[in-house]
């Protein structure tokens, strides 16, 4: 005779397994991971000294076009394929799929972010036990390229790692605001919560994409980021 464990609890390992992997992909989603996201707006700051972004529904107006127009059809369904390249080992897909993510940067400061924050964190992971990571200190690093690395070899599964990425991404931005408008904690919380709800849409929707359908339209951002290069007096690098 079988025994079931009560509905609702898993076995010990898989609960083991489970929990290791959610504070991996928190450690890799935390402002504390030392690859200098902070040091970026992705044209926000731009955006606000023209008075684009000026209060907190501007600011969620903005992000939140991001992420549908860009982040749910660009970034994530690229992240998904890097996991899934990952995880079957690979290396033709997963070289392809990280130049895909850099040639989708559209301006010199974007590129340059990606490529910055890739190679952080390669460094990082070759710290934290994953070797191959040794190999993108040097190449062209997209930063999506070693966040799916780690979250395979973790064993965090596509969507939370999808979910995980969004999150991180959210964050940096709303801190970017909370400095640059600016607005306080208590907006900034608003803001992270409204965005949150929008989340499980972006991933079903980065999830049903195929391949020939994933680029961007956030052109208002694309714009900012370019003309940011140029801008005189600024707080971030992008």
């Amino acid at each position: 005779m079988s025994h079931q464990p009560p509905l609702g609890v898993v076995p010990a390992d898989s609960a083991v397994l489970a929990t290791s992997s959610l504070l991996r992909l928190l450690c890799l989603v935390s402002p504390a991971l030392p690859v200098g996201a902070y040091a970026y707006s992705q044209g926000l700051e731009y955006a606000v000294s023209v008075s684009w972004v000026h209060d907190e529904q501007s600011a969620f107006d903005w992000f939140n076009g991001i992420s549908q127009h860009g982040i749910a059809s660009l970034d994530l369904p690229l992240l998904m394929r890097l996991h899934q390249a990952w995880s079957q080992g690979n290396a033709q897909e997963i070289k392809q799929w990280n130049e895909r993510v850099i040639a989708s940067r559209q301006t010199q400061e974007s590129r340059a972010e990606e490529l910055h924050l890739g190679r952080a964190l390669a460094r990082i992971l070759v710290t934290l036990d994953i070797p191959e990571a040794g190999f993108w200190e040097t190449a062209r690093s997209a930063f999506a390229t070693l966040f799916a690395l780690a979250c395979v070899r973790w064993n965090v599964p596509v969507r939370d790692t999808a979910l995980g990425y969004s999150w991180a991404w959210t964050e940096n931005q709303v801190l970017a605001a909370v400095k640059l408008i600016p607005l306080g904690q208590s907006a900034g919380q608003r803001l992270l919560h409204r965005l949150m709800g929008c989340m499980p849409g972006l991933l079903d929707r980065a999830a049903a994409i195929r391949d020939d359908e994933i680029g961007s339209s956030a052109i208002s951002q694309a714009m900012a980021s370019a003309l940011h290069e140029t801008q005189y007096s600024r707080l971030f690098r992008s």
